[in-house]
């Protein structure tokens, strides 16, 4: 087995990418049999879903859209994106009934994931760096974190997690550059240091300290989490099938990547809650969605056909329980 990689069968390299099939969500390859009509999300048709539910502690916490107070009805993943439901009222009840829909249309996914994990290296093939994509609010942290929970509770090793919003650019140069009123955009990111890591992870020769984001500080913060020279790296963000230099270096180094689709109108609404959780008032989280994220959202869902794989939520009564 390479430096670094898990692999069902030794010495086995980084495999190119296939582009996703644009006409089917659930599976990415022309040759593989699309999931029923209610399983929206599987990629293969004998893909199980029986892994233990993850249950380390604060696996559930999100930094990537998290639920709260909007003007949407969570169409996609609670209700059918036609279903007409009205404005939320910013109840606590129906913030937890977000939450709790939020939570599992993301263990939805991550079981998903798991499953092309382990259908992978059944098939000798080897895997070292996984990447989960998809616009903002689409919840890939939390997706990432139950992913490393399911693949250790398989008896797969994680290496650890390296996340692209590490390599955001710090306030102070982002206003000296002229480019605080659009941080999150694909030239807010250091995405050259971003490569450097990920080609280092490839290699797996030692420990690797991988930074990190802190929402409360709107900051990235160096040296967040060691990342081990065996197992799988698990990494995750916006831009990971952006087809532009620099971020298509990075897609390179990714062995598998997954692109994670969820309704325009659930992004809305968790974007927004998101802007409000920050302390802006309603008005300014709907103009900095529509201003900022909304343009974003355009942007990752054209590079859609770069990942491997594309996934959506299982509608709920789809869900093992």
């Amino acid at each position: 087995m390479g430096a670094g990689r898990v692999s069902g069968r030794a010495g086995e390299g980084t495999h190119a990418p296939t582009p996703a099939d644009e006409g089917d969500a659930a599976t990415s390859r022309p040759d593989t049999s699309p999931g029923d009509e209610g399983d929206a999300a599987t990629s293969r048709p004998d893909a199980s879903d029986g892994a233990d539910r993850p249950t380390r502690p604060g696996v559930h916490r999100t930094d990537d859209g998290e639920p709260g107070r909007g003007p949407f009805g969570g169409a996609g993943t609670a209700v059918p994106a036609d279903s007409g439901e009205g404005p939320v009222d910013g109840g606590a009840d129906r913030d937890a009934a977000h939450s709790t829909v939020h939570l599992g249309a993301s263990e939805s996914v991550a079981r998903q994931v798991v499953d092309l994990v382990g259908d992978r290296l059944a098939q000798g093939r080897s895997l070292r760096v996984l990447g989960i994509t998809g616009p903002p609010g689409t919840g890939k942290s939390t997706v990432a974190g139950m992913v490393a929970e399911l693949l250790e509770a398989r008896g797969v090793t994680v290496a650890g997690l390296a996340p692209m919003d590490g390599f955001h650019l710090s306030n102070t140069v982002l206003e000296d550059a002229g480019l605080a009123d659009h941080k999150g955009a694909p030239d807010t990111f250091d995405v050259w240091g971003y490569v450097a890591l990920l080609q280092r992870l490839q290699r797996g020769e030692r420990t690797v300290f991988a930074p990190g984001y802190r929402r409360d500080l709107h900051e990235p913060i160096a040296a967040s989490s060691a990342v081990e020279p065996n197992g799988v790296v698990i990494t995750e963000g916006n831009y990971l099938g952006l087809d532009v230099e620099g971020w298509r270096e990075a897609r390179g180094c990714i062995d598998l990547l997954v692109h994670v689709e969820t309704s325009g109108t659930e992004l809305l609404r968790r974007l927004i809650a998101r802007q409000e959780a920050f302390g802006r008032d309603h008005v300014d989280a709907a103009h900095w969605v529509r201003t900022v994220d909304a343009a974003n959202i355009t942007l990752v869902s054209g590079g859609r056909d770069r990942a491997d794989v594309v996934i959506r939520p299982r509608p709920p009564e789809a869900r093992p329980t």
